[in-house]
């Protein structure tokens, strides 16, 4: 059996998102090493954050509510859902993302007061405000769901605590992607380096992190892939978006029109005028053969259905491919040949 997220955060599995916020806030509370020093209370702490990390993020709690803790951190017995492999590991720091919770490396300063004894209830911080339970209090003013906001400076007064953090604007980036990738689908490893905030709440590292993307069959140029806070954190900045925008690679035989491929068919003059066959390759390997009867003028198109590129949201259906006829004429006559065209050609 693998670990019961709901029960450590002691809610039930049909729990709101507001009520995983809270369950985090109280266990954390509850656990901090800085107040509960209990043996085992770091490891605790650490289960809390993980059981949050999963339960706050959609898609990990849409896995885990299905496939369970083994689904979530790799094939189970049965078959990991469509053959992929999750592989979650919660490399998270705890003490991190409590300060990020909270907004503040020590809440504790505006829940308790300063030498309080430390076997003070941290199971209903919000006793010391006459306030236990939360019971009804939706909030109060500047008091979000009954939780206070960090303090601000007041002008020539003393600094009671941090002024909010503000998230930095998204760090976007280019994801080059072949037409062949586009019609198979793919996966992507990006690796990226960013800073991240120390336990002490105040100085960074520095760290490297695999991003993986999967290209879906038809994507079309422009897509964007979103990493929510991946980018640099610091005291006093909640981490950036890191986005990835798809964009083509040239490709040496084909241009792109949407879900269509354009095939530039280049023929002779005799075969623009007399008839030609053309020899098309594909992006799965295979050879069209196209035959024109009829006289072909430059800039003549001919639509191939379906053998282009599948549609984004239809990945069963695919564009076509569009021949594109270029017509080489030649560099010059003979008497003989102009005059026996002069002739045949009509006026």
């Amino acid at each position: 059996m693998g670990k019961d997220y709901y029960k450590v955060l002691g809610i039930a599995k049909d729990a709101s998102e507001d009520e995983v916020k809270k369950a985090y806030r109280k266990q954390a509370l509850r656990y901090h090493p800085d107040k509960n020093k209990s043996p085992g209370s770091e490891d605790k702490f650490k289960e809390i954050a993980e059981a949050y990390d999963v339960l706050s993020d959609a898609k990990k709690k849409e896995v885990y509510d299905r496939y369970g803790e083994e689904g979530l951190k790799g094939p189970t017995s049965s078959g990991a859902p469509n053959g992929q492999s999750y592989n979650y590991t919660f490399h998270g720091d705890p003490h991190a993302m409590f300060t990020e919770f909270f907004g503040g490396r020590s809440p504790f300063e505006q829940f308790f007061p300063r030498n309080e004894d430390d076997n003070m209830d941290t199971d209903d911080p919000f006793a010391a405000f006459g306030m236990g339970g939360m019971g009804g209090m939706g909030g109060m003013p500047g008091m979000p769901g009954g939780f206070p906001r960090p303090f601000k400076s007041q002008p020539g007064g003393p600094r009671r605590g941090r002024a909010e953090r503000k998230k930095d604007p998204p760090v976007v980036h280019e994801l080059r992607v072949s037409l062949e990738e586009v019609f198979s689908g793919c996966t992507k490893k990006m690796k990226i380096s960013r800073k991240r905030l120390n336990p002490d709440g105040f100085t960074v590292r520095s760290e490297d992190k695999i991003l993986t993307i999967d290209i879906k069959r038809g994507w079309k140029e422009g897509t964007k892939i979103t990493f929510p806070r991946e980018g640099d954190e610091g005291p006093r900045n909640i981490p950036a978006d890191v986005v990835f925008v798809v964009k083509d690679k040239p490709h040496t035989v084909f241009r792109r029109e949407g879900s269509d491929i354009i095939y530039p068919a280049k023929i002779s003059l005799k075969d623009a005028l007399c008839g030609c066959t053309v020899n098309a390759p594909t992006l799965d390997g295979r050879t069209i053969t196209v035959t024109s009867r009829d006289v072909v003028k430059p800039g003549m198109k001919k639509r191939i259905t379906g053998e282009g590129l599948p549609l984004s949201k239809s990945p069963d259906k695919r564009g076509d491919m569009i021949l594109e006829f270029t017509v080489k004429f030649p560099d010059n006559l003979g008497n003989t040949t102009r005059e026996a065209l002069s002739q045949i050609l009509p006026p």
